[in-house]
């Protein structure tokens, strides 16, 4: 069975989280991913902690379906044998700050020379331009930057981190993915490639498009907690119960509201739904009347009337879902040195070109060799260059 993106060579020179899970992505469905890691040391998360026999968790997470080549490009005969790459690459992915790679000569503009058909895509903080393109930033500050832990909160408490990284996954990789399809697909009209610029902020500021809209009407700048969808409304939130648990409840549309008013004997709230002035008279009402029983309790009674409702589950419990096991979102793929290892599943469902789960986590330099070799390089060579420290592996 062929996959989408067989044929698809990608050169990936990123590190930690945003780029690694964009080529993951592009490797689950066929390209062939070659990390280009520096020799000894490779990517920062290779060694975050927990590990599984020196192995780290992370990594092992995100870069399956790959093959590692350790080169250290700050050497000259190195940077021949990644310009080599290039002259038959697709895409070349980097999260470089502005103007490393072009002091590296890495760039697009360099590169495009060796092959105009090169689609090149990076994946930075604030963009390759503008006030704050130098600066550092982590997916926190994006979040900030974004309005996005503005809205994220409530008053009493401040603004709360979301558990996983939105702006490094959803503001950087999944753009990423996004632009380098879109490339590949203008690349069959225009047999030229392009330059695919991902800044994090760009990507989480488009997300914001429900209470964006909203704001260019009104110019009202809603703060913690004070949107539809973010805890200014008892019909949609997350109310504690009984046993110390968490329901949630998304009784956002008028006819689920109706339901839940009902079920519990209310239907002069029926009325109050969007009303500020008595959100506060139904969210006391609503925490008390949740107080009274169990979580799973409350998910089995809400789901009889056919009402928005769920459990806030810790990890042990997501990973044992029924749902979540029939979606197959969890795998495993054998691996030379750990045997089974687990993995996430693929989120996007082909009927005829799925996915699939081909190589486990390379180990740092584990295809150097093997993809010399097939660049034209002798044995004899290849032992040079890993005695003079220009390759690892």
């Amino acid at each position: 069975m062929n996959l989408p993106l067989e044929g698809i060579k990608v050169l990936d020179l990123t590190k930690l989280l945003p780029g690694p899970f964009c080529s993951m992505i592009l490797a689950d469905f066929g390209a062939e991913v070659v990390k280009i890691e520096q020799p000894g040391k490779g990517d920062y998360v290779r060694r975050y902690p927990p590990f599984n026999k020196g192995f780290g968790s992370i990594f092992l997470a995100l870069n399956r379906n790959k093959k590692s080549l350790s080169i250290n490009l700050k050497e000259p005969a190195a940077k021949e044998i990644f310009y080599r790459l290039v002259q038959n690459a697709d895409v070349i992915l980097e999260g470089f700050r502005p103007g490393v790679a072009k002091k590296m000569n890495i760039d697009y503009d360099t590169l495009k020379k060796i092959n105009p058909r090169l689609i090149y895509c990076s994946i930075s903080g604030y963009g390759q331009d503008g006030p704050y393109a130098h600066k550092p930033g982590h997916d926190v500050n994006y979040l900030g930057y974004a309005g996005v832990l503005g809205l994220t909160g409530h008053a009493t408490v401040g603004p709360v981190l979301p558990g996983v990284q939105i702006a490094d996954i959803g503001g950087g990789a999944l753009m990423a993915i996004i632009g380098i399809l879109l490339s590949i697909i203008a690349r069959r009209y225009t047999g030229k490639g392009q330059y695919v610029d991902i800044s994090m902020l760009d990507g989480l500021i488009s997300w914001l498009v429900p209470v964006a809209g909203s704001y260019f009407i009104d110019g009202i700048a809603p703060g913690l907690g004070e949107t539809r969808l973010t805890g200014k409304y008892a019909c949609y939130g997350v109310y504690q119960t009984k046993d110390g648990g968490y329901i949630t409840l998304g009784a956002f549309e008028e006819h689920f509201w109706k339901r839940l008013c009902r079920y519990f004997g209310k239907d002069e709230y029926i009325a109050y739904q969007y009303v500020d002035e008595k959100q506060n008279e139904l969210f006391a009402f609503f925490r008390e009347q949740f107080a009274v029983r169990d979580r799973d309790e409350w998910v089995v009674a809400l789901e009889e009337q056919d009402i928005c409702c769920g459990p806030v589950y810790n990890l042990a419990e997501v990973f044992n879902d029924p749902q979540v096991l029939h979606r197959m979102m969890i795998s495993e793929i054998e691996h030379p040195c750990l045997g089974k290892i687990k993995q996430l599943g693929f989120p996007i469902k082909l009927s005829a070109t799925p996915a699939d789960l081909y190589l486990p986590p390379p180990s740092l330099g584990e295809h150097t060799e093997q993809i010399l070799t097939e660049l034209g390089y002798s044995r004899v060579q290849i032992g040079e260059y890993r005695k003079n420290g220009l390759i690892g592996g």
